[in-house]
């Protein structure tokens, strides 16, 4: 390989600039084994790693056998085309891979090769920790090294050289030198789209600001409301706006539609200036001021209580809000929502490869007093997480086929990152990730007080996606154990995004919702999904049944938005959320 990128220097750089990127996730998973067992580490390094002996000898004679099996077809004209040992993975299917003869062969070998490294790396005699770690590391080596990312051995790439005659290896390079200037790798026809124009549209107004957030409140669409609000609580990582992408996948359209008075926590991305916040800034400052100017703004027809909703970290941070609010003896919130939530952080999936006590350490001492996590270094590891979907794909099309990626409102939203303060996210590895405290009654002290979710018995509406690789939805699961009050826990299908942003008149996917007249949940989430019944199309129906029994009276639209002390500012979307980190 190092000989053909020689010969062609274009692609050289492309993958070197790719691989550049990549290299801080996979030296991070590397590093962080290799140290294990003299850090102390629960997870032990590389070092003590064994496989068992007899499994070891069984690998290698599968691989052998079907190795000879590929090179012998390769070597009889009169054998069938090898091609469909390699139809079954997208990066292959196409038609000149199964008439190139060498191509064919070449992404035989390389799958074969890319099997019989997981199988090793799954065999291995070690805690699932190091198992779990070892696999990301192999997953990208193995995704990095695929032929087709490589242009004298992509036999689609250089099909489409031949036809543009050099044109496509020309855009190539262009986009390579783009994407060079602005940082990151483009996903998406960028063009397209415009904050507040085709994305972010629903109509509405700024009605308070802070240093660390905007609050919207949307324009009724319904001649008559419910009287209690509701609040969206986004997570402070990403913009709000994956809420509320289009009129046709907006779940704050929908809730508007539904006839709730609707404000949203629209997050600034953070500066410098603002290196220094914490945890508890984003719970007191954030979400229980915004859910103050809420309550006061709707508090003269209302009887004092909001509903709220909180997804991903946002959810995070309105259960310790809510902890919080309860400890000082001031609840006013009714209910909650929290999509695809974690609060307790036994199992985190894929994300735990990056912590450790030597990384959690490393990022205290780089970030804990001060500072930022930049937009691009989070960007970065989500992308790892699904290298072939998020980096791969993109350096084919992109650089080898020159192409321009399709318009996706979803992953325009996705390169749309923000930054975190350093001290926030320090704390929040190292309290959740990493020890799991946020469960145990009274272990932390969030806002000044003792933090107890337990203590807090309202009415809760848990979603979790069943493919969400983000949220474990058994982990999500957890939190109907650990929370006080009624709740309700619906699965999704799909993943982290996808099945929270499944709007209801699409009729797509499924979801699952505990028997009729079940009172209490199960302890055990397999438990619950036994016993669960699978009901077609979005869950956002069964939420809007949920809520609307918590919402209170029907009243008259209000006319104007915020009131005398909370005036309009600005028309949402506001201005936070169009600086790009």
């Amino acid at each position: 390989m190092d000989q053909a990128n020689s010969t062609h220097p274009a692609a050289s750089a492309f993958f070197s600039g790719a691989q550049a990127n990549r290299w801080p996730d996979v030296s991070q998973a590397w590093a962080s084994m290799l140290r294990g067992v003299n850090s102390g580490s629960t997870a032990p390094g590389l070092p003590g790693i064994q496989v068992d002996p007899e499994r070891l000898q069984q690998l290698q004679q599968r691989y052998l056998g079907e190795f000879r099996q590929i090179w012998s077809t390769l070597l009889s004209p009169d054998s069938s085309n090898p091609a469909a040992l390699a139809s079954d993975d997208r990066r292959f299917s196409g038609g000149a891979w199964g008439e190139n003869r060498i191509s064919s062969y070449t992404a035989a070998l390389y799958l074969l090769g890319a099997r019989a490294l997981f199988d090793l790396a799954d065999s291995v005699q070690a805690d699932e920790s190091t198992r779990q770690k070892l696999r990301f590391a192999v997953q990208q080596w193995v995704d990095a090294a695929a032929p087709s990312n490589f242009l004298p051995l992509n036999p689609e790439a250089l099909n489409k050289a031949v036809q543009t005659q050099g044109g496509s290896l020309r855009a190539g390079v262009e986009n390579w030198l783009k994407d060079l200037k602005q940082g990151r790798m483009t996903q998406t026809d960028e063009s397209v789209f415009e904050v507040g124009r085709n994305v972010a549209t629903t109509a509405g107004q700024v009605v308070y600001e802070n240093a660390l957030f905007q609050l919207i409140e949307y324009t009724p669409l319904t001649a008559r409301i419910h009287a209690r609000p509701l609040l969206f609580v986004p997570p402070s990582i990403n913009k709000y706006y994956i809420l509320d992408l289009q009129p046709d996948n907006s779940l704050v359209r929908f809730a508007v539609e539904q006839g709730h008075r609707t404000f949203v926590i629209s997050w600034r991305n953070p500066d410098a200036s603002m290196g220094h916040l914490t945890w508890d800034d984003y719970v007191q400052d954030g979400v229980i001021r915004a859910m103050e100017v809420v309550r006061d703004i709707a508090a003269r027809r209302s009887d004092g209580s909001i509903n709220t909703l909180g997804f991903c970290v946002g959810g995070t941070l309105l259960a310790n809000a809510l902890a919080v609010l309860q400890a000082r003896g001031q609840q006013f919130a009714h209910s909650a929502t929290l999509l695809t939530t974690m609060v307790d952080f036994s199992d985190t999936g894929i994300l735990s490869v990056y912590v450790d006590e030597t990384s959690v350490a490393l990022r205290e001492a780089a970030l804990g007093q001060g500072g930022l996590m930049t937009g691009r270094e989070l960007a970065s590891a989500f992308s790892s997480l699904r290298p072939n979907d998020l980096v791969w794909n993109y350096v084919v099309g992109n650089y080898l086929k020159g192409e321009t990626p399709p318009p996706f409102d979803l992953l325009y939203w996705n390169s749309d990152s923000t930054n975190l303060p350093g001290p926030l996210f320090a704390w929040y590895l190292r309290n959740t990730y990493l020890e799991n405290r946020m469960r145990q009654p009274g272990a932390l002290t969030v806002a000044g007080v003792p933090l107890d979710l337990s203590a807090v018995k309202l009415p809760t509406y848990v979603y979790a996606s069943r493919e969400d690789h983000i949220v474990p939805w058994k982990t999500a699961y957890e939190t109907t154990q650990i929370l006080g009050g009624p709740m309700r826990f619906v699965l999704g299908a799909s993943g982290h995004i996808a099945g929270v942003i499944n709007p209801a008149k699409r009729n797509k996917r499924s979801h699952w919702v505990a028997p009729a007249g079940q009172r209490k949940l199960p302890r055990s989430a397999q438990d619950w999904f036994d016993a669960a019944t699978e009901h077609p199309g979005s869950w956002w129906t069964d939420w809007a049944a949920w809520l609307a029994q918590q919402a209170g009276p029907e009243i008259a639209a209000p006319k104007k938005p915020g009131n005398a002390r909370h005036k309009p500012i600005e028309p949402a979307p506001g201005r936070y959320v169009k600086v790009r980190a």
